[in-house]
């Protein structure tokens, strides 16, 4: 089967003649197997959101090429092979919900039945409702709703909770694992961390149009956060001084240490060595990697 989505050193750049164009996206390539669940996570104004437009046709990129499920973007759009989950616009607020869906609906050759959308989408006890008087949450569930119209194989979305609370939140993204076991690919940017740590099989950092990481988010955070060994001394000044060399850095808490290491066991052993008690071990943080490559 295809990839759902190819990137081959695509550079995207903005701007006009009379100045410097702005690289939004420099020089990437990657491949995202049919079936993965990844996270696009970087700060603002990083070029997730251009990646996204990208494989979904709404830009072309300057350089490179871009392919999903071995097509151009915008055919495997049409096709209904893939539906976007953007952050706002694309509602009539004067609609119903359920008019809203089959409107949308009689747009598609063979959609999946409106009723079926609309308990996949939480839907179902809303349909009279007013899109103007619904929640930021239940406006993004429509969207998502109109996405699984054409049942596509791949959904990309793009800062897919932006404005909702953290309840909202929980709830669409139990809905969006709901849909990845049924075997779809989802592909979303935020920059929520634990978004991305909680749901992503992978993830890719971007930071200044780059990729900064990419892979399983328990090895990013080991590539650049390590680990973190905590105790507690009796003179907690004097093993700071006898432990910094060999520690990337530690902050102090009383009489408790926290050392930041890349080898946390010779590091255990120095503190055991040096009279630290109450020894804790734990994995460097997601905050502490996209701090460190952001």
């Amino acid at each position: 089967m295809q990839p759902a989505v190819e990137l081959h050193h695509v550079t995207k750049l903005f701007g006009s003649r009379s100045r410097a164009p702005v690289r939004a996206v420099n020089d990437v390539s990657l491949t995202i197997p049919h079936g993965s669940v990844v996270a696009f996570l970087g700060p603002n104004g990083a070029g997730k959101t251009t990646t996204i437009d990208m494989m979904l046709g709404l830009v072309n990129p300057t350089q490179g090429k871009v392919q999903v499920l071995g097509q151009n973007p915008r055919d495997a759009v049409k096709a209904g092979m893939v539906s976007a989950v953007l952050q706002s616009g694309g509602l009539l607020r004067d609609l119903a919900v359920g008019e809203t869906v089959h409107l949308i609906a009689s747009t598609f050759a063979n959609p999946v039945s409106t009723d079926t959308v609309l308990k996949r989408a939480g839907l179902a006890d809303l349909t009279h409702r007013r899109v103007s008087k619904c929640s930021g949450g239940e406006q993004q569930r429509l969207r998502f709703a109109l996405a699984l119209l054409p049942d596509p194989q791949t959904l990309i979305l793009d800062e897919p909770t932006t404005g909702m609370d953290v309840t909202a939140r929980q709830e669409f993204w139990r809905t969006m694992h709901t849909e990845a076991r049924e075997g779809r690919t989802v592909i979303f940017a935020t920059h929520y961390l634990q978004e991305a740590e909680n749901f992503a099989e992978r993830i890719i950092m971007i930071s200044q149009g780059h990729i900064v990481a990419d892979g399983p988010t328990h090895e990013i955070r080991k590539q650049v956060a390590g680990r973190v060994v905590k105790a507690t001394f009796p003179d907690p000044v004097s093993a700071q001084e006898i432990l910094s060399p060999a520690a990337s850095k530690i902050t102090v808490a009383g009489n408790r240490l926290t050392i930041h290491t890349h080898d946390s066991d010779a590091m255990a052993g120095l503190v055991l060595a040096n009279g630290g008690v109450d020894l804790e071990i734990t994995t460097g943080s997601l905050d502490d990697a996209f701090t460190a490559l952001t």
